[in-house]
């Protein structure tokens, strides 16, 4: 499978301008990727105001992304503001060729920045499924919590689309790499560069990860980029049946 990350710097909750943003980044790869994605929150960039910018769901992004990822032939993942109920949720949605969406309400919020006090933290943890691939879906903040993102011989990739800052580089690198090793995954992960509309900025290092922990490919830092990665799954079930570690793993219930 062809993996393809879309680093970007957003405009500040202003979705229109980032729609013809990202349609330009996914038309020029779409025809070489089978997989696509984008950072988190990328339609207004990571915004305390969802009571101005939420849409329910399904709603434009929604619309949005299903006719990029219909048109192109290729999945797309990104997050974005849903409401629903009366609740705001971090909405990260995997987009199928087909039509079909899925998503993942991002589980923990990221309180340095308020982020619990406007939205509503997600309960379920998501895996899709995707050309033979298991895939878990996750957004920034989720990255420092392991037992969160725990593999239970129950998927293959993780996806990670986020809005980190650049003054936690070390945590970003680190965490990526631990996270592909103690999992015996592939890890894709999507970072925003660029200063914010609180004017934090943000240094990329989007990267594409093995089930070793060598990066594959690095995006390149303080500017917009584009990298990508085939992904081998007889590679990875070659290196979990020569090393497996899985077998001695923990037991353990999340409440």
């Amino acid at each position: 499978m062809r993996v393809s990350v879309v680093q970007s710097s957003l405009e500040w909750e202003n979705k229109d301008l980032n729609f013809h943003k990202f349609e330009a980044s996914i038309s020029k790869i779409a025809k070489d990727s089978d997989l696509i994605l984008l950072p988190e929150m990328f339609t207004t960039g990571f915004s305390m105001q969802p009571q101005l910018l939420a849409e329910s769901h399904p709603g434009k992004t929604v619309d949005w992304i299903r006719k990029m990822s219909t048109n192109h032939n290729v999945a797309i993942t990104g997050s974005y503001i849903a409401s629903e109920d009366g609740e705001y949720f971090n909405r990260m949605l995997f987009a199928f060729p087909n039509g079909d969406i899925s998503y993942y309400d991002k589980r923990h919020l990221f309180r340095m920045a308020g982020e619990h006090k406007y939205y509503s933290s997600g309960s379920k943890r998501v895996i899709v499924n995707y050309m033979g691939w298991r895939i878990l879906l996750l957004v920034c903040y989720d990255l420092r919590f392991p037992v969160w993102s725990r593999n239970k011989s129950d998927y293959d990739l993780i996806l990670l689309v986020a809005n980190f800052p650049e003054r936690r580089r070390l945590a970003w690198n680190s965490l990526l790499v631990a996270r592909a090793i103690e999992n015996q995954c592939y890890v894709a992960a999507c970072n925003r560069v660029g200063a914010d509309g609180n004017g934090i900025p943000h240094i990329g290092d989007s990267q594409i990860i093995d089930p070793t922990g060598q990066i594959l490919s690095m995006a390149s830092p303080n500017k917009e980029d584009i990298i990508s990665s085939t992904l081998s799954m007889d590679e990875l079930n070659t290196y979990r049946e020569s090393f497996p570690a899985y077998l001695d793993a923990d037991s353990f219930t999340i409440d």
